[in-house]
Order: C-alpha cells, then sequence, then structure tokens
C-alpha cells in the first residue's frame, strides 16, 4: 500500500531543498540590491548623480539577477523579502529622479510590482523631505518649493488607492505617514519663508533709514 512512499519522499525532498537554495540565493541577491539602493540614494543627498546613476545600474542589474533566479517560483518572488528589494528599488530611482527634476521612472520599466512600486514612492517621500530641509538649509526656497509639490503630487495619487492592503501590501499605513511628512515639510518650507520675508522686510527698512541719513547729511 506505501510501496511508493520513498518515491514521493524523495520527490518532494528533492523539490524543497531546490526551493531552499533558490530562496538562498535571493536573499543574497535582495540584500545586495537594498545596498545599491540606500547608496545610490545618500550619492544623489550629496549631489554626487554620477555615482548615483552607476549605484542605480548596479540595483537594476541585481533585481533582473533576482528575477531570473526566482523564475518559476512564484511563492518566493512573491515574498516579503523580495518585494520589500523591489520597493527599495522604486524608491531609489524615484528619489533620484525627483532629486533631479526628471521624469518618474515607469514601474514596468524596472520590473518591479505595481503595490511595491507604490510602496516605493510612499517611502520616497521621506526621502524628499530631508532633502527639501537641505534645500532650505542652503537658502534655495524655490527649488525646496518644488519638491514640495512633488511630495503633494505623490500624497495625491496615494490618497486615492483604495484597495485592501492584502493587494496593496499595507499601502494605507504608509500613505497616513506620507501625509504626516508632507505637513510637517510644509510647515517648515512656511516658516523659513516667513523668516526670509522679515529679513528682507528689515534689509530693506534698514536701507530706507540710510539713504533718509544720506539725504540729510547732505543737507
Amino acid at each position: 500500500m506505501l510501496n511508493n512512499l520513498n518515491e514521493i519522499g524523495d520527490k518532494i525532498l528533492a523539490d524543497l531543498e531546490k526551493k531552499n537554495r533558490i530562496r538562498d540565493l535571493a536573499l543574497v541577491q535582495s540584500r545586495e540590491l537594498i545596498r545599491y539602493c540606500a547608496n545610490a540614494i545618500r550619492a544623489a543627498h550629496r549631489l554626487e548623480f554620477v555615482e548615483a546613476e552607476v549605484l542605480l545600474r548596479k540595483a537594476r542589474g541585481a533585481a533582473e539577477t533576482m528575477a531570473r533566479e526566482l523564475e518559476g517560483q512564484p511563492d518566493l518572488y512573491y515574498a516579503g523579502y523580495t518585494q520589500d528589494a523591489l520597493k527599495e528599488l522604486a524608491e531609489a530611482h524615484i528619489t533620484y529622479a525627483l532629486i533631479r527634476d526628471l521624469p518618474l521612472p515607469d514601474p514596468d520599466e524596472l520590473g518591479v510590482d505595481y503595490a511595491a512600486y507604490l510602496n516605493g514612492m510612499a517611502e520616497a517621500v521621506g526621502e524628499l523631505r530631508r532633502y527639501a530641509l537641505d534645500l532650505i538649509r542652503r537658502d534655495e526656497v524655490d527649488s525646496s518649493e518644488r519638491i514640495l509639490a512633488a511630495m503633494d503630487d505623490i500624497y495625491s495619487l496615494l490618497v486615492t488607492v483604495d484597495y485592501p492592503d492584502a493587494i496593496t501590501r499595507g499601502l494605507k499605513r504608509v500613505t497616513d505617514v506620507t501625509r504626516s511628512i508632507l505637513e510637517k515639510t510644509r510647515g517648515d518650507l512656511t516658516m523659513s519663508l516667513r523668516q526670509e520675508r522679515l529679513q528682507q522686510a528689515l534689509r530693506d527698512f534698514e536701507e530706507r533709514i540710510n539713504l533718509r541719513l544720506d539725504e540729510n547729511e547732505q543737507k
């Protein structure tokens, strides 16, 4: 009755062993991918755009390798660690594009699942806040307003994605965080603009006073 038990067991164990090897390879690749993405974002913040582009190319290469290794293994491809890595890929490319004022990368061209892309877009808002604050510190107010507008546009899109978390992989929670980041950045930029206007008003007042003093001295 159980004559074929060993045969079935050997077949199953061989398949699981193969799947485990593929999983281990994918884990290594996903860690490498995440590292490239983090370094690319860091380079973009430092305005080291050539270095950022090199790292983004390496990240795409790692993503393509990971996808090939997981071909025919949908359960592993859609596992948390794989999709987290692809989310980082989207975040890095979106952050770089918006810092450079370039068109957004297409998820299909990146080879990123749509849910992972949307989550990566939401995560990019945090990086854009950091960049906007750097611009404010450098007194580049016009550029910081452009970044804030991009953050606002992203949030406006994300808030329309009203689907269950099982489909969007927890996008609603991340969207709530995005809103908080957006409002904080708006407040910081508003405060900076008010201070700039006040400083300009003081400079104008000082110039008028000095001009009147000069006129009185000439009399």
